[in-house]
């Protein structure tokens, strides 16, 4: 672990609950309640991404009346791509 990086430690309960403490969340603009993303990358470490609520999505295509996109298919082209992403990872795409 290099300096700049700090680390924390949580308690996880019997259900598998852990609290993000208020510093991240707040440095991650994460709200509560709210959802986030666990994402494990090729080195094997664990990073944790905010989900955007479909309001805050709404929002933002408003701005953009051109290229104006249903935020449903936008999450669904997220999904999609993470399905890829996971088959790929595990040997799984088609060929």
């Amino acid at each position: 672990m290099s300096d700049a990086e700090e680390e924390t430690t949580v308690t996880v309960t019997s259900k598998g609950q852990a609290t993000i403490p208020k510093a991240y969340r707040e440095k991650l603009s994460i709200e509560t309640p709210g959802r986030v993303r666990f994402i494990e990358t090729e080195a094997g470490e664990i990073v944790i991404r905010p989900v955007k609520r479909p309001s805050e999505l709404r929002g933002a295509l408003a701005a953009e009346a051109d290229n104006e996109t249903a935020a449903t298919a936008l999450l669904r082209e997220e999904r999609q791509r993470e399905r890829d992403a996971l088959d790929e990872k595990h040997g799984l795409d088609e060929e």
